[in-house]
């Protein structure tokens, strides 16, 4: 074997030992699965385009609503980073009329309702060092009461979608045993 050959497989062992140091001492999310994997879904119909950011919670045998998630309190929605809503048409919810753009979505659950705020501000990160969520209240351009739905079976992890069954479309959350349901309808410009 040559000597320049010699020289970058050295080199490769070397940089292969340094990256597997680092992972497994320093960051290691390289290693494992992360806690609450990123995740984005999106909805497109005609010239509707709508996309969700959020982090994906596991319920890992923990009491989630009451407990990890309390009643009557603000929630990012998600973990990590603030959970974010985009539309780039305006939009019904429920009654209120939202802007196309980029919102923050908050939500403050109960047993039997939740209260769901598409906040015009956008947050680096969903709650500050206390834990406390980031969302300054007079951001809120709709804050709307949603039913809760039981389910009869247990949804593990955190979930976002979007509903169209019947061309009824709404934005859908769930996790553990409770679903809740965000009816959006799209402006019709032609009026």
């Amino acid at each position: 074997m040559n000597r320049f050959l010699k020289w970058v497989l050295r080199l490769l062992v070397l940089a292969a030992v340094g990256v597997f140091i680092y992972a497994y001492f320093i960051d290691d999310s390289l290693l494992s699965k992360p806690l609450s994997p990123k995740d984005t879904i999106s909805f497109t119909k005609n010239d509707l385009k709508l996309n969700v950011f959020y982090n994906r919670p596991s319920k890992r045998g923990r009491e989630v609503f009451g407990g990890l998630v309390p009643y009557k309190k603000v929630w990012r929605t998600g973990a990590n980073e603030a959970t974010t809503f985009e539309t780039n048409k305006p939009l019904k919810v429920h009654t209120d009329s939202l802007p196309a753009g980029k919102y923050t979505l908050w939500t403050i659950p109960s047993d039997s309702s939740w209260h769901v705020m598409f906040n015009a501000k956008q947050y680096p990160w969903g709650v500050d060092m206390e834990m406390n969520p980031m969302r300054d209240p007079k951001f809120d351009m709709i804050d709307i009461e949603v039913p809760v739905e039981e389910l009869n079976t247990v949804v593990e992890q955190f979930t976002i979608g979007f509903d169209n069954a019947l061309d009824d479309l709404s934005l859908t959350m769930a996790w553990d045993n409770v679903k809740i349901a965000v009816p959006l309808t799209q402006f019709d410009e032609k009026k």
